[in-house]
């Protein structure tokens, strides 16, 4: 099929682009039915063409092909009204077009993003028409693609005819964005305006999640962003990062505030260095008018974009994705519908693949505990919900608001029991006993109902000592057991005997289970966590244990031996005691070996006054905190 000819079309080398203008109702007229129309996606697509389109009446505009990387806005309706006219094919369900899919009132194209370039190259989908928002030319003829690059220009290499529709508001953008007046055999002048995206709200739910990921996010990482709250919320958490990078299918607002912060550098990547690089750009009005000219963003197809082997060439990535349900095993039900841009099988797919090709790269699946309707998030199986992702085994970690759940070289038990430590609390006893009866933990797994509501999340920290080691301080959690069993078969006998004043030689499921499951009321067990090839190491544990007769509270500590002499002893008891003082306790008590000389100088270094009593090999401490409260008003570690 082929345009039927204008009644006065204008020749390419007329001298001002204006004579070659055309009206969309003109155009419109010489489309044939059956003919197959490319639209700009989101941000780009062009509003008055497709208006004129919805709204004209003519009757050559039949059984149609609308082409949409996304149906992202407002403008192209799905209901059967338009069934006669033209079906809408997209190759992502999210957004607007889910449920109308579902319905089969919409063609899915089932496609990674960086192949679909491909599929129109080949001809394999054919394309008749390419509607495209363009910027002005400039004084020499050239504009840009503007909101939207992804697949724009394969589209117009592709398509028979290929008309530009002028948007004055459009940002000029850089990157591979350059095309000439020439490439357009009509040009339509915008009357619609552009499709903004408003910025979605702060949720202290995602803020909480995100906090959690910007705990593990490293400095040098490279991320990559869509819209949603997660990401909006993200863009806040990761202010006080450095040198990051950017590779994303999307650019937003949340992006924008990143990159102001100067958080993003780029300067670790290892492709596009020293530029955040997207496809499409989502968002306000802001936005736009700070992408205008600006060259610290670098705009390319999706098939770069998107590409594993591109992605994979920077250190570090990040693959972050909100998903609907998580089971135990790892597998994930990603989300449908209004608002989601992000997490299709094929982009997800990308995502994880770059990652997995990337040095040090990681993959998060991020969500809340619970849905909008109090349901968890959290399941034994996804198995018969719609939309899944089952890449367990490419699957690095899942975040809540309830914390992280490390799942990489995890066996499957060890894994549930992670996944329900970061599970809503009152889901959790549920689950307990759902693993055990599907025998994916332990039969005699402990679980205090209480447990979960009383974790204390807040006593987690961050702390770098002297010789450049970060580890994170965290209250000790069920899932803590198998890295425990680990830290204590690290230790020589002298070390072993320190600690338990016996030479204890094995620690079994059902001894260790005991002493990770603790009622947070009457103790507090700290762990020390660094990150090592993407895993939890625990590499120090510090506990106190109120007593029921007094207002004071035991105290033992253990560090690895690999990490002692760091000072890593003493910043834990001056944790412990910030928190024990918090919870009302007046002092703390211990009992140590005579030839423990090392524990002896962290207890005799805090600065309170110590009271030893010296019975058959070992001194009982006594340590008040009032005294150095009042000398030196120290409150514990920052």
């Amino acid at each position: 099929m082929i345009f039927k000819s204008l009644p006065t079309p204008q020749k390419k080398n007329e001298p001002t682009w204006e004579n070659r203008v055309v009206g969309p109702d003109d155009l419109l007229e010489k489309i044939e039915p059956g003919m197959s129309i490319f639209l700009g996606t989101g941000m780009a697509e062009p509003r008055t063409l497709v208006k004129h389109l919805m709204a004209s009446a003519q009757p050559n505009l039949q059984d149609l092909e609308v082409i949409q990387l996304v149906s992202l806005g407002d403008a192209v309706a799905i209901d059967e009204r338009f069934s006669k006219k033209y079906r809408l094919k997209t190759f992502f369900s999210g957004w607007v077009a889910g449920e109308a899919i579902q319905e089969g009132r919409v063609d899915l194209i089932p496609s990674r993003f960086s192949r679909i370039p491909w599929l129109f190259r080949t001809g394999a989908i054919n394309i008749d028409v390419a509607f495209i928002q363009i910027t002005p030319p400039d004084e020499t003829g050239y504009c840009t693609l503007g909101l939207g690059m992804a697949v724009e220009r394969q589209a117009m290499e592709s398509a028979k005819v290929v008309v530009g529709e002028i948007n004055a508001a459009v940002p000029r953008t850089l990157g591979d964005t350059v095309v000439h007046i020439d490439e357009f055999d009509y040009l339509i002048e915008a009357t619609e305006p552009i499709f903004y995206v408003p910025r979605w709200p702060l949720v202290e739910v995602y803020l909480k999640i995100a906090g959690h990921i910007a705990s593990i996010v490293e400095d040098g990482s490279c991320i990559s962003f869509a819209s949603g709250p997660l990401y909006e919320a993200l863009g806040q958490q990761l202010v006080h990062k450095k040198h990051l990078g950017i590779q994303s299918p999307f650019f937003t607002d949340a992006l924008m505030d990143l990159v102001k912060s100067g958080a993003v550098t780029n300067r670790s990547k290892g492709v596009f260095r020293g530029k955040s690089a997207a496809s499409y750009i989502m968002g306000t009005k802001e936005l736009l008018a700070w992408l205008d000219r600006n060259p610290l963003v670098e705009f390319q197809p999706i098939d770069v974009i998107m590409n594993p082997k591109v992605i994979g060439r920077n250190d570090r990535v990040m693959a972050i994705l909100p998903a609907r349900k998580v089971d135990l095993t790892g597998n994930v039900a990603l989300h449908m519908g209004k608002g989601n841009v992000t997490s299709g099988p094929g982009a997800v797919q990308e995502l994880f693949m770059g990652a997995a090709m990337s040095r040090n790269g990681r993959t998060v699946f991020a969500l809340p505990s619970r849905n909008r309707q109090g349901e968890g998030n959290i399941v034994l199986s996804v198995e018969n919900m719609p939309y899944q992702f089952s890449n367990r085994e490419s699957l690095d970690i899942v975040v809540t608001e309830y914390g992280v759940a490390y799942l990489m070289g995890r066996t499957l038990r060890q894994r549930a029991q992670a996944l329900i430590d970061v599970a809503h609390p009152d889901d959790r006893a549920v689950l307990v006993q759902q693993a055990k009866d599907a025998k994916m933990i332990y039969a005699d797994q402990i679980y205090f109902a209480d447990s979960g509501h009383l974790y204390p999340g807040k006593v987690a920290c961050t702390h770098t000592f002297k010789d450049g080691l970060t580890v994170r301080f965290r209250a000790i959690k069920p899932s803590d057991e198998d890295e425990m069993r680990r830290l204590f078969y690290r230790f020589s006998d002298q070390a072993v005997y320190y600690r338990y004043f016996s030479p204890i030689k094995a620690m079994p499921h059902k001894k260790m289970q005991e002493y990770v499951n603790v009622d947070y009321r009457r103790i507090m067990a700290v762990v020390g966590v660094i990150e090592e090839t993407g895993t939890e190491k625990i590499i120090a544990e510090a506990r106190y244990v109120r007593s029921h007769v007094r207002p004071y509270a035991d105290t033992a500590f253990i560090v690895d031996e690999a990490y002692q002499g760091k000072g890593m002893a003493s910043f834990l008891l001056e944790l412990l005691v910030k928190i024990a003082r918090e919870e009302g306790a007046e002092g703390f008590t211990a009992d140590v070996l005579t030839v423990n000389k090392a524990m002896l100088r962290v207890y005799e270094k805090s600065g309170f006054p110590i009271k030893a009593v010296l019975a058959a090999g070992a001194y009982e401490l006594a340590i008040p905190f009032q005294d150095r409260a009042q000398e030196m008003g120290k409150e514990g570690p920052d």
